[in-house]
């Protein structure tokens, strides 16, 4: 079980510790809900330095990344980041990542902290161009300040103008006095903030530093399980539960990331399932009885009959009410479709719904 570099410092506040992708990782410090709303209503910093990063370098760095990314990385500027999945030979998804474009040559792959061992391999195995990788995910940290009050609480801590670092930009400058730190707006919770990227060594100061400018904000530690109800309530795909090697990006929903203006792996094939229309997709449904949707549960139709499966639920912390993601038939797609729940013995009514689940107030 491998440990982040701020181990110590989680089991201090009294985290309850649990193993995840092969870390010794914080689930909670006061119990999901508490964390969760810390979230939606200030600020909240969550550690989550066991994800992966690769750097792509060289005059073919692009090349391999438009290869294995399904986006179009070519859009790119420097300062700019791109969600997107690397798509495989049989239709489904090795893994989804964020591209950041350092520069012309210099690109960041993040990546699942379960994937990393996969991707690398994947990446490598498609790398017949010559580009440079390096494989940095060892050496690095990443918190993200997550929060409607994140910019007024960690302004402080730069010479960077926060506010001017828009939805899935960076820069690349000083935070908590670190040099050369990655500042992203590339968040995962719906509620605004940052991504901080550093080096091992660095992060303790981060954090202490990120904790005593937050202070006056209400700032506090979130554990990975706030996280999960965080990104479900905004229809975020959690790799391993909403899409894996088995799922198409198109019966994902991940059309939007899928670019048939270049070829990429699988390319074609994923080209002709478009164009003749998926026979399943990923819907959001709220369940009209009370109840929790878990992963796992069968979704059934009006007459008891199996026609998909719950693959991410929760109780909503914001809403109160059971939400989840499952797979379909596209009959049942539409927003306001009728399917059920099946939790245990009964089969819980529930409505197909449009994402996201949490409108901001």
């Amino acid at each position: 079980m491998k440990n982040t570099a701020l181990t110590t410092i989680h089991e201090a506040l009294g985290a309850k510790m649990v193993p995840f992708a092969g870390y010794n990782m914080p689930v909670s410090y006061e119990g999901v809900n508490a964390e969760h709303e810390t979230v939606r209503e200030s600020v909240g910093v969550f550690d989550v330095s066991h994800m992966g990063e690769f750097l792509v370098l060289g005059p073919n760095a692009l090349d391999l990344i438009q290869r294995v990314c399904s986006n179009d990385a070519s859009k790119l500027k420097d300062g700019q980041a791109q969600y997107s999945c690397l798509p495989n030979e049989d239709g489904g998804v090795v893994d989804d990542l964020i591209v950041y474009r350092l520069e012309a040559e210099k690109w960041l792959l993040v990546v699942n902290a379960s994937n990393i061992d996969k991707d690398w391999a994947w990446i490598n195995k498609h790398n017949t161009m010559g580009a440079e990788l390096k494989n940095i995910s060892e050496g690095y940290s990443l918190l993200a300040i997550q929060g409607p009050k994140a910019i007024d609480a960690m302004q402080s801590l730069t010479s960077e103008d926060l506010s001017a670092i828009k939805f899935y930009t960076f820069k690349v400058s000083d935070f908590a006095g670190i040099e050369n730190v990655i500042i992203s707006a590339t968040g995962y919770t719906g509620s605004g903030g940052f991504e901080i990227y550093c080096k091992n060594e660095e992060v303790a100061q981060v954090w202490t530093k990120v904790m005593e400018a937050g202070a006056d904000f209400g700032i506090k530690p979130i554990g990975l399980a706030a996280r999960d109800t965080l990104r479900l309530e905004m229809g975020y795909c959690l790799y391993g539960n909403d899409i894996d090697d088995t799922t198409s990006p198109l019966e994902a929903g991940l059309g939007w990331i899928t670019k048939f203006t270049k070829d990429f792996v699988n390319s074609e094939a994923l080209k002709k399932q478009k164009e003749r229309g998926v026979e399943k997709t990923l819907v959001a449904f709220e369940l009209n009885e009370r109840g929790i949707p878990r992963q796992g549960y069968d979704i059934v139709d009006g007459s008891g009959k199996k026609i998909g499966v719950v693959t991410s639920g929760t109780m909503s912390p914001s809403m109160g009410t059971g939400i989840g993601l499952g797979y379909v038939p596209v009959v049942f797609k539409d927003v306001g479709s009728a399917i059920n729940i099946q939790i245990r013995k009964n089969a819980i009514p529930a409505t197909v719904v449009k994402l996201p689940f949490y409108k901001k107030k």
